[in-house]
């Protein structure tokens, strides 16, 4: 997906296809490319697709929380002229679309919920490697899956440069903070948006019954199952999550 990416000011994004809005949001270890299945799916099949780099690791130390990610996004629909749209968020990206929805209400058609973060505190914090090894920062990435071979060695590479980086390793802390304060429990009832949750049976980094209370909550939502498959269900299972999506999409006119 490198090849498709758009600089336009602070907004480096992927953009492709025509239709309804999905924008993606990623997790706090991911990247684009972990949605590199369901970005080609979907533009080629009724929709436009916007998956921006979430500023991370470039915003200062002391803005960089849940908040102002969220106020990021505001700002990139304002610059992508975008009224509304559908967000599909896996892990923090869930969590994003979780806190937008409950300040923009009026901004989101749909939710599309995968391993989200947001409701069980713990799981942000155990999922972040810390420093250490390079064994162990491997054992740690596999963990995120049902099967170890999905983390690639470029995306143990990936981790380990990010945990052993110290600013970036203080960021991320700051986010996996930030994320336990912003609990979205109490908010959840108020999301009136068709909400999809498509979640890995094994995820141990928010578990099965994380989605369960997701959909026990949440007011209009549809629960569906991945079985051998961890955190990324849009990685580990890609065919079976776009047809899961593609067919809640359909049934529910979205």
């Amino acid at each position: 997906m490198t090849d498709k990416l758009i600089t336009e000011g602070k907004f480096t994004y992927a953009e492709a296809g025509e239709g309804p809005a999905i924008i993606v949001l990623h997790g706090l270890m991911g990247a684009l490319s972990n949605f590199g299945s369901t970005f080609e799916y979907f533009s080629k099949n009724g929709y436009k697709v916007l998956i921006p780099e979430l500023p991370l690791y470039t915003l200062p130390l002391i803005k960089t929380n849940v908040k102002n990610l969220t106020s990021f996004l505001e700002e990139f629909m304002q610059h992508k002229k975008l009224e509304n749209a559908i967000l599909l968020g896996n892990s923090l990206g869930g969590h994003i679309s979780l806190y937008f929805t409950k300040h923009f209400p009026e901004k989101v058609n749909a939710l599309v919920l995968t391993g989200s973060s947001g409701l069980y505190e713990k799981a942000m914090g155990d999922s972040f490697p810390k420093r250490g090894n390079y064994e162990y920062i491997e054992q740690k990435a596999k963990d995120v899956f049902y099967d170890p071979a999905v983390a690639t060695k470029e995306l143990v590479d990936d981790v380990y440069s990010t945990v052993n980086d110290r600013i970036k390793a203080l960021k991320t802390l700051s986010i996996a903070k930030s994320a336990i304060r912003h609990n979205m429990k109490n908010d959840l009832i108020e999301m009136q948006q068709p909400t999809c949750l498509i979640w890995g049976k094994q995820d141990n980094v928010t578990p099965p019954e994380v989605a369960e209370d997701f959909h026990k909550l949440l007011p209009d939502a549809d629960l569906f199952w991945l079985d051998k498959c961890g955190h990324a269900a849009m990685m580990e299972k890609p065919e079976e999550f776009n047809k899961t999506l593609h067919d809640w999409f359909i049934s529910r006119k979205i």
